[in-house]
């Protein structure tokens, strides 16, 4: 069974009394176990797609189903426990709550999900400690770098042991050598059997995937999976 399945799915906006159309017929399976980048510029559609991949947002139109869940007829109430159970965040911004230590950033999704305290907080420890952050669950934010601020996020992403691990630009906020660190842990999570969506607009990040597909107005322009060659052909395909 796929992770993903979407099936034609448009989404319109209004403005102004106009409509911008934002993504148009795009359809996209993601297989389980699957580690993709999703990659183009600057109104390509990606961010979009993310949003509707994550169930932030809805389509105008078209499917989704997701582990085998259809969620076009769902209410936001649904959509938002759906969400909590099936999916995963990893944010370029990290998105930690300043006021609550490493600890208790990891155990928030745990409380949606109805863990017991007792639950929440010896995963949330072990969550830390298989990213090499034992030693700092009592730090917070403020007290961490940016690349230890993402691996709290990424064991957070992780505390709820989601179905699909949705990564937006993960690598945005740091230095290319902690950026490098973080992938290499993203494609250790993969190895270990977890699906991967990433978004960027950044080739090189793609290219540590096992497949990229390329955007370009609201449309799928490229889907390879990787190959030697999988960068230039991206690269071509979206600047042509």
């Amino acid at each position: 069974m796929d992770m993903i399945q979407i099936q034609n799915i448009t989404k319109v906006y209004h403005r102004g009394g106009e409509e911008l159309h934002v993504l148009k017929g795009l359809s996209l399976n993601v297989a389980k176990g699957e580690f993709v980048a999703i990659i183009g510029p600057s109104g390509s559609g990606k961010s979009t797609l993310m949003n509707t991949i994550g169930l932030l947002d809805a389509p105008t139109s078209g499917t989704y189903t997701l582990d085998g869940v259809a969620t076009e007829k769902m209410s936001d109430n649904q959509l938002a426990q759906l969400r909590n159970q099936k999916i995963g965040f990893i944010f370029q911004q990290f998105n930690l709550l300043p006021r609550l230590n490493a600890l208790e950033n990891v155990e928030l999704p745990m409380i949606y999900a109805g863990f017991s305290k007792r639950e929440r907080r010896e995963r949330a420890q072990l969550m830390l400690e298989q990213l090499g952050m034992g030693s700092r669950g009592h730090h917070k934010p403020s007290e961490l770098s940016g690349g230890q601020q993402q691996r709290v996020a990424i064991a957070r992403a992780l505390a709820i042991s989601p179905s699909l691990i949705l990564a937006d630009e993960p690598t945005g906020a740091l230095d290319s050598k902690t950026g490098e660190e973080v992938l290499e842990l993203v494609l250790r999570l993969n190895e270990e059997g977890n699906t991967i969506v990433l978004i960027t607009h950044d080739h090189h990040i793609a290219d540590h995937a096992k497949r990229v597909v390329a955007l370009r107005d609201g449309s799928i322009i490229s889907d390879h999976r990787r190959d030697p060659g999988v960068a230039k052909d991206v690269q071509e395909a979206v600047h042509a």
